[in-house]
């Protein structure tokens, strides 16, 4: 008797990604066709127990553009869908989706977040959820958190005698000089 690998599944509009988990995979075999049928086969585990499985992908795919990678972990799949369009569900026909197909979180992106396989939607951000940082990149849109308003001009700031004295002694510093003699020169002058 065979056995069903879990298996993770995400879309966009024009592909949808299939990672079957079956760690240390021996003799894997993965079958596409042109109608949608996707089929596995492999033996894992101690005692090599056979793993199958048949999926009746929801529509036509494309199979000279689809990926297939095995790996030591799962095997993960790009399945071309052969017309771009979303799919209300993985599995064509009206029966209950299996209970080891499950949807893949980490990859998944909603209808109307896709930007069809170019920006975005395809990066991997680390799990950040910029939802939350607002309209201006972690700024918050228009409540500034309390900052109040700021004036873009570019005027200048006038600083006091004393901001401008400590600027200095702290450039002759850098610079090496001993600013008590300049000082004493200073007073001794005026």
């Amino acid at each position: 008797m065979s056995r069903h690998p879990e298996v993770k599944w995400a879309q966009r509009v024009d592909k949808v990604f299939l990672t079957v988990l079956l760690p240390d995979a021996k003799d894997a075999k993965v079958k596409l066709e042109p109608d949608g049928t996707f089929s596995f086969s492999a033996s894992a585990g101690a005692e090599n127990h056979q793993y199958e499985l048949k999926l009746d992908l929801f529509d036509k795919v494309n199979v000279e553009e689809s990926k297939i990678n095995v790996g030591v972990r799962s095997i993960f799949c790009i399945v071309e869908k052969a017309e771009p369009e979303w799919w209300p569900k993985l599995l064509r026909g009206d029966g209950k989706t299996p209970h080891y197909v499950k949807v893949d979180w980490d990859k998944w992106v909603d209808e109307d977040d896709d930007t069809a396989g170019s920006g975005p939607g395809d990066m991997d951000l680390g799990g950040m959820d910029f939802s939350k940082f607002g309209g201006m990149g972690g700024m918050g849109g228009d409540d500034m958190g309390g900052m109040g308003d700021f004036d873009d001009s570019d005027e200048d700031l006038d600083l006091s005698k004393a901001e401008d004295e400590a600027a200095e002694e702290q450039d002759a510093v850098k610079a090496g000089v001993d600013t008590s003699e300049e000082k004493k020169e200073a007073t001794t002058s005026t």
